[in-house]
């Protein structure tokens, strides 16, 4: 039986074969594993293992996700002001993010972010490619 306090799970739902989404992921997954009462989970939608429907992954490979343990979604800004609220040294910035006018402007800089996602994947490549080349 779940603890009145413990936080219900929260999935995150990333894509694993974006560089920029590997390395974000890899960090909040360092901060996730020092607080396990953070009760975060992930899935690589892009994975063909991936437990994620088909019809659904080019939706869920657009933009960031996360799911309550109830399946409903958050997507964009709200997505990451949920996670933020659970990662040590990122509770401040949920709590920000929840000032008035906060969630829209914060989700006007993510709809920017991806419209320039596909040049810095490409510089994200590009840059993983020169590093292991001798």
């Amino acid at each position: 039986m779940k603890h009145p306090s413990e936080p219900e799970a929260l999935t995150v739902l990333y894509d694993g074969a974006c560089p920029l989404c590997r390395r974000e992921i890899a960090h909040v997954q360092g901060l996730a594993a020092q607080r396990p009462e953070s009760a975060l989970c992930f899935i690589d939608v892009s994975a063909d293992h991936s437990p994620v429907p088909p019809q659904e992954r080019a939706q869920l490979l657009a933009r960031f996700h996360v799911q309550r343990a109830d399946g409903s979604r958050l997507d964009g800004a709200a997505a990451f002001v949920a996670m933020w609220a659970r990662l040590p040294g990122w509770r401040w910035l949920a709590r920000v993010a929840r000032l008035p006018g906060a969630l829209p402007m914060l989700e006007w800089a993510y709809r920017g972010f991806l419209r320039v996602r596909p040049r810095l994947q490409s510089l994200a490549l590009w840059a993983e490619g020169s590093a292991t080349r001798p």
